[in-house]
C-alpha cells in the first residue's frame, strides 16, 4: 500500500522552521538515545532538514520533497514513514496548507529531550533499554552524568544584581514596548522539551471512581502522575480497572502514590505475562492498520500466526486449559533472556517441547533446543518451526539408512513420540498406524479446539469491553 501518495508527493513543496537551536549536547543526544529507537534514517532527515535553516534564523525557503529525496537518496515512501517516526517521537510537527492544486508542508522542528528528562521519561527509557540491553545502557547513562561539584561544604556568597548595579532614569514603558517581537515573528530560543504525545485513550473517570471507593481522593492523580499512567497503560497496555491494583499497591504511607513504585508493579505484572521482556517500540507502518493482512489458510500458516501473536504466557494456557505454573514461568523467562528469544519464537519452542516430551516443560530438553536454535540464529516462529522439521526429517533419513546398512536397532524399549503435524513432512505421508493415526488426529483436534475456545473467550470479552 502507497499510502504515502495520499499524503505527500514529491512535488509537494515544503518549509522547514525550528523551535531552537540543537547545541552539542542536544546533538549527542539524538546520536545516542533517539537514534537507537527512530533508526538513521529519520535521524538523517532530522538533520537534513535542521540543516536548511540558516544559522540566524528560524525557518528555510521553499523547496520541493524532490529536493529531499535527492538529498537523502531515498524514496518518497521512505521520507514519510521517517516523518510520520518523528512525529510519534515528538521531535517533529507537520502542518499542510492547501492552494488549490498545490499544497506547501511546514515542518517544525523540535528540540529533543534533555538526558534528564529522557532518563526519567518512563516510557523512551523503557524501550531504549529494552533496544539496546542493560550493558550498553548504563554506558549512556554514565556518558550522560557527571559527579556533582557543589556539595555541603560549600556556602553561596552570590550577590544580587541590586548589590552590584545602580538605577538610572529610564523609560521603562517605552524599553518594554519596543522590545516585543513585530507581529508574525518570534524570537529565537531554545525552545520547549517536547517528549512522546499520547492519546487520551485511558480513561480516568473510570479510574476515579475506582479509586473512590477505595477511600483514595481523586486529587492524589496530580498532572504528573496522570501523565506516568498514561504512559504505563500505553506502554504495557493496562486497563483502568488493572491500574486500579497498582496504583493502590504503590500507596506509601501518607496515601500519596509513589511514582517509582508504580513503575515497578506495572513492569513487574507485564514481564510476568510476557515471561520476563520488556516492550518494543515497534512503527505502526508494519502493522494491519498500515499493510494489508494476509490471512492464514493452511494449518502451519495458522500455527505461526498464532505463535507470532500471543505472549508465551498465554500458549501455556492455550496448550494446558490452565494457567501455567510459576516454575514452568521461571524457565521460559529464563531461556528467554538467556537466549535472546522474541516471544514468537519462544511459543514455537514451548509447543514443540511439550508435545516432545508429554506435555511437561523439559528444562535440559528445552535447554538443548533453544541453544541449536540460537546457534542457527533463529528470529521467528516460523524458522524455528522450519528447523525443527528439517532436524526431523535428518533424523528419519540416518535411522533409515542405518538399517539399510544392516546394523541392529538398540533392543532396549523406547517410547515413541508423537510429533505434531507441522513436524511431519509436507510430501511423504507418516508410517503410522490407524490406531496411533487416530490418537494423534483427536490430540490434535483437542489442541486446536482448546486454542478456538481460547481465543473465543478473548473477543467477547474485548466485544463486551467495548459495548
Amino acid at each position: 500500500m502507497n499510502r504515502h501518495w495520499n499524503e505527500m508527493q514529491p512535488a509537494d513543496a515544503y518549509r522547514v522552521t525550528v523551535s531552537g537551536c540543537v547545541d552539542s549536547l542536544e546533538q549527542k543526544v539524538m546520536a545516542l538515545l533517539y537514534q537507537p529507537l527512530i533508526g538513521a534514517q529519520a535521524l538523517s532527515l532530522y538533520m537534513t532538514m535542521y540543516a536548511e535553516v540558516e544559522d540566524g534564523k528560524l525557518s528555510s525557503d521553499s523547496a520541493l520533497h524532490y529536493h529531499l529525496m535527492n538529498t537523502l537518496g531515498c524514496s518518497p515512501q521512505q521520507i514519510y514513514e521517517d516523518r510520520l517516526k518523528l512525529e510519534g517521537i515528538g521531535l517533529l510537527k507537520t502542518y499542510v496548507k492547501k492552494a488549490e492544486e498545490n499544497r506547501e508542508f511546514l515542518y517544525e522542528l523540535l528540540s529533543p529531550l534533555a538526558p534528564d528528562q529522557f532518563f526519567t521519561d518512563g516510557l523512551l527509557n523503557v524501550f531504549l533499554y529494552r533496544k539496546i540491553g542493560r550493558p550498553h545502557f548504563l554506558r549512556l547513562k554514565r556518558m550522560f552524568c557527571d559527579r556533582e561539584a557543589k556539595s555541603s561544604d560549600y556556602r553561596e556568597v552570590t550577590h544580587a544584581f541590586p548589590d552590584v548595579f545602580s538605577t538610572g532614569y529610564a523609560d521603562a514603558q517605552e524599553a518594554e514596548q519596543e522590545s516585543m517581537p513585530e507581529p508574525g515573528s518570534r524570537f529565537a530560543s531554545k525552545g520547549a522539551k517536547a517528549g512522546p504525545v499520547l492519546n487520551e485513550s485511558f480513561d480516568f473517570s473510570e479510574l476515579e471512581r475506582a479509586l473512590k471507593d477505595a477511600l483514595i481522593p481523586a486529587s492524589s492523580l496530580t498532572p504528573f502522575i496522570k501523565e506516568t499512567i498514561k504512559k504505563l497503560s500505553f506502554l504495557y497496555g493496562i486497563k483502568a480497572l488493572d491500574m486500579k491494583n497498582l496504583v493502590l499497591s504503590s500507596l506509601n504511607e501518607q496515601d500519596e502514590i509513589d511514582v517509582d513504585e508504580l513503575r515497578k508493579s506495572a513492569r513487574n505484572a507485564y514481564q510476568f505475562e510476557s515471561g520476563g521482556r520488556l516492550p518494543d517500540m515497534t512503527p505502526r507502518m508494519g502493522s494491519p492498520e498500515h499493510k494489508e493482512v494476509v490471512q492464514p489458510k493452511t494449518q502451519e500458516e495458522k500455527l505461526i500466526f498464532h505463535c507470532e501473536s500471543v505472549t508465551p504466557y498465554q500458549m501455556m494456557i492455550d496448550i494446558s486449559d490452565r494457567a501455567p505454573s510459576s516454575v514452568d514461568m521461571k524457565l521460559i523467562e529464563q531461556v528467554m533472556l538467556q537466549y535472546d528469544f522474541t516471544p514468537g519464537v519462544m511459543n514455537a519452542l514451548i509447543q514443540y517441547v511439550m508435545l516432545r516430551s508429554n506435555m511437561k516443560l523439559s528444562k535440559s530438553f528445552m535447554d538443548k533446543i533453544a541453544a541449536q536454535w540460537a546457534r542457527k540464529k533463529v528470529k521467528t516462529a516460523k524458522e524455528g518451526i522450519e528447523l525443527a522439521r528439517s532436524e526431523q526429517k535428518q533424523s528419519k533419513e540416518w535411522t533409515s539408512s542405518k538399517s539399510k546398512a544392516g546394523q541392529k536397532p538398540n533392543v532396549r524399549a523406547t517410547r515413541i513420540e508423537r510429533m505434531p503435524d507441522w513436524l511431519q513432512e509436507k510430501d511423504q505421508k507418516s508410517k503410522r498406524s490407524p490406531e496411533e493415526e487416530k490418537a494423534l488426529e483427536k490430540e490434535s483436534r483437542e489442541l486446536e479446539e482448546r486454542i478456538k475456545n481460547r481465543q473465543r473467550r478473548r473477543q467477547a470479552m474485548k466485544t463486551n469491553e467495548k459495548d
